[in-house]
């Protein structure tokens, strides 16, 4: 793979611009960061959830702050990667302008990771395969059996529903949908967020290939998909760029996750220090802990073991951004080549620290009381709302009028998802359109916030 590929700022879906427009200076990637944070889709994630759904404290992280964090971390890793392949000499067509250009898309690519997730994190998504593992081949369409209609990919997108896929779908179909492509982002952006460059009916969560574990496309955007790899020159390998956005992921949330499961009070100081020494964190990593708790005692802090935990947290996002910069240079032929199957942290000493601090708040947090009861609140939402707005939207667009009630569920279905809907479709037979018709209900679903959601299920069951 070249830079000078990698990096395009071409858009699928050139753009007329007025003569004034031509002297913005902006590069297109600076230009993307503003389609992005001006969307609707964007905004809507500071309502959507990181790890504690429908939680009500103002400290706790959203999907909105975690985005922002993992953009943050991404430049950095972007920065640090870039000067370190001038300065080692490992690619002379890495240029200086390279250098800027993929601090500005990896800024984009952290704001947009997560954005087609739908509410309640991923246990939404989970939710939402579990229904169709026990109902798509129970529904009917015109009396057959809706698997008739959908062909191998269409059928596995849906029984393994993907937030990474469906983020693609939001930038390039839903968002904007007035010109029906979305925000028409640049090339070299969209190949940097698709971290999983492969179709549902070849994904394995067991793979060893890390590009092959989840679905990154749906069939409805394969078209959209193989213009950008073909742009970029990617063909079937992953976007050298996608490795440092999953790598900014891991430091973000691994280490937010565990700030926020403190705050919370799922498990205390000395819970924390028992568990790193338990885990095999190294010696000098727990004495830094307990030095900024000392400090912070002698100091007088009324909080003295909150500061400490977020200091030494800081200062470990530090260790793991040096960590994910040499893993990157290390691998960088391999990487470029397309052949390299792990991430950027394998083979690493930080590798462990990073492992202990996603197992220490899985095993606080994620499997906590009120962890499950929230979950188990969910899941009825997504279930109720997928119960009525997939076998609403089977008749609709169709010869066979909806009745009453399937009227008044396909009202819930905003006009612009519509709209993308009857772009896609128009000209072919109803017959035809079956799985773009379910892809309407879970347009719909994924693009609710967490209290919508919520708000939308008491509602129509009149709790």
């Amino acid at each position: 793979m070249q830079w000078n590929k990698l990096l395009s700022d071409r858009r699928i879906h050139q753009e007329e611009r007025p003569g004034e427009l031509k002297k913005d200076l902006r590069s297109a990637f600076e230009k993307d960061y503003h389609r992005i944070i001006v969307s609707a889709s964007f905004r809507r994630l500071q309502d959507k959830t990181q790890v504690f759904p429908l939680d009500r404290s103002d400290f706790i992280r959203t999907r909105l702050t975690h985005s922002l964090e993992v953009s943050s971390v991404g430049r950095s890793l972007a920065q640090n990667i870039g000067v370190s392949i001038a300065e080692d000499e490992l690619d002379g067509s890495f240029s200086k302008q390279a250098q800027r250009d993929i601090c500005d898309i990896l800024q984009c690519a952290g704001l947009i990771h997560d954005i087609g997730n739908p509410p309640f994190g991923h246990f939404g998504e989970e939710s939402i395969r579990e229904w169709f593992a026990k109902n798509l081949d129970e529904l009917k369409f015109k009396g057959r059996p809706v698997r008739e209609f959908l062909n191998d990919q269409q059928y596995q997108d849906l029984l393994h529903f993907e937030g990474n896929a469906q983020g693609l779908r939001m930038v390039t179909r839903l968002d904007y949908p007035a010109k029906n492509y979305g925000m028409n982002l640049s090339c070299g952006l969209l190949s940097a967020m698709i971290k999983y460059p492969t179709a549902s009916t070849n994904a394995s969560a067991s793979s060893r290939d890390l590009k092959m574990r989840k679905t990154g496309y749906f069939f409805s955007e394969e078209e959209i998909f193989d213009i950008i790899r073909e742009e970029t020159g990617t063909k079937d390998a992953r976007n050298p760029l996608a490795f440092i956005l999953e790598a900014a992921d891991d430091i973000a949330y691994a280490t937010a996750d565990i700030e926020d499961a403190f705050k919370k009070g799922f498990f205390s100081y000395s819970t924390l220090t028992y568990e790193l020494q338990l885990r095999g964190v190294s010696k000098p990593c727990r004495e830094k802990l307990d030095a900024y708790y000392d400090m912070a005692r002698m100091s007088g802090l009324m909080a003295p073991e909150e500061y400490a935990v977020r200091t030494w947290l800081r200062d470990m996002q530090d260790l793991l951004i040096v960590s994910a910069t040499v893993g990157f240079v290390s691998n960088y032929d391999l990487i470029m080549e397309g052949i390299y199957p792990k991430d950027i942290f394998e083979g690493r000493a930080s590798v462990g620290l990073l492992k202990v601090l996603k197992e220490i708040a899985y095993d606080y947090a994620f499997t906590s009381m009120s962890i499950f009861k929230t979950e188990i609140a969910a899941n009825r939402v997504l279930t109720y709302l997928m119960d009525i707005l997939v076998p609403s939207a089977l008749v609709y667009d169709t010869d066979s009028p909806p009745g009453l009630m399937e009227e008044k569920y396909l009202s819930l279905i905003p006009d612009n998802y519509r709209q993308v809907y009857h772009s896609r479709t128009k000209g072919r037979r109803a017959e035809e359109c079956v799985y773009d018709r379910i892809l309407l209900a879970t347009d719909t679903i994924s693009g609710m916030t967490d209290s919508y959601a919520s708000d939308l299920y008491k509602q129509l069951t009149a709790i």
